[in-house]
């Protein structure tokens, strides 16, 4: 750029920027947030903005996470490492814990994904948590693109889309009684290649569970899905090798691989750049439970 040329942001740039803005937002509006931290890549997107956010403070937040038991033993080892390497607290509610307590039973195809919301409705209700970041983003699936980025939600965690207020000229209404919390999430503007090529720029560490590698995986209901404890593979379906990867991280039993040969980030960004189905849409079988599924959990207090 000559001296002469005026000096424009990118759009990485501007998305950083709004999502900047939005963790110092909340920080001066509530008095005990914290981040919804899966050792997923938008989580870890999430945290890497909230670093940049309070530099060179430490992040004002804690960390937590609803770990269904049946999660990327990777992805789990990346979770803990991050949280010790920034010296932040890390909440951990166990859905087994629940099930063994008998508040929650078991489902039975197996997939632990729904059974995520009583723990953490319980953990926000226990640590008083009156803001809690989320890496959902619009383009993910219909119900999310209907979301707020402060997303008000009543005293049992449920979200009711005509109690939500609008946003004009990123202002922000954190607003809530008591008993109430709002979930904030800096990422509804970005997209899933937003998120990959702002991963490239920044050079974020991430689980090489999302680059590609040789993998035991069986097919069920037109996914590639691992076998583990959570109840995969049934009798007749057949494991196999296969050169895969994951767009999205969850509940192994829900979360499909896609077969790739993308092993470094450009070639990740170059294949997402190319796809024509959403993460969700094609990896993920608890979002094809119905064409309501996910705003039907919301509504119960999901993220």
């Amino acid at each position: 750029m000559s001296g002469n040329e005026p000096y424009a942001l990118t759009h990485l740039d501007v998305l950083e920027s709004e999502s900047v803005h939005i963790f110092r937002e909340v920080a001066g509006e509530f008095e005990h947030p914290v981040i919804l931290f899966s050792g997923g890549k938008d989580s870890i997107v999430m945290l890497h903005l909230a670093l940049k956010a309070f530099a060179p403070a430490p992040v004002p937040f804690a960390l937590l996470h609803v770990d269904t038991g049946h999660n990327f033993p990777e992805v789990l080892d990346y979770r803990d490492r991050i949280a010790d390497r920034h010296g932040l607290r890390l909440h951990i509610a166990l859905v087994q814990e629940f099930i063994d307590r008998g508040e929650l039973r078991e489902r039975p195809d197996g997939t632990r994904n729904p059974l995520q919301t009583v723990p953490l409705l319980d953990a926000i209700r226990t640590h008083r948590f009156d803001a809690v970041f989320g890496g959902g983003r619009r383009d993910e699936e219909k119900a999310r693109a209907k979301e707020r980025v402060f997303s008000l939600r009543d005293e049992f965690g449920g979200w009711d889309p005509r109690r939500q207020r609008p946003e004009l000229w990123q202002l922000y209404n954190g607003r809530h009684a008591p008993g109430e919390h709002v979930r904030v999430f800096p990422l509804s503007n970005w997209t899933e290649l937003d998120v990959w090529q702002y991963i490239g720029r920044e050079k974020i560490e991430i689980p090489a569970i999302y680059y590609a590698h040789e993998r035991e995986v069986f097919a069920r209901s037109g996914m590639w899905l691992a076998p583990g404890g959570w109840g995969g593979p049934r009798e007749g379906e057949r494991t196999e090798r296969r050169l895969v990867r994951y767009r999205t991280v969850g509940d192994m039993s829900c979360t499909g691989a896609v077969e790739s040969d993308a092993a470094t980030i450009e070639q990740v960004i170059a294949e997402i750049a190319a796809s024509r189905l959403t993460e969700r849409g094609a990896t993920r079988a608890d979002d094809k439970l119905s064409e309501a599924a996910m705003e039907d959990r919301k509504r119960e207090g999901y993220f």
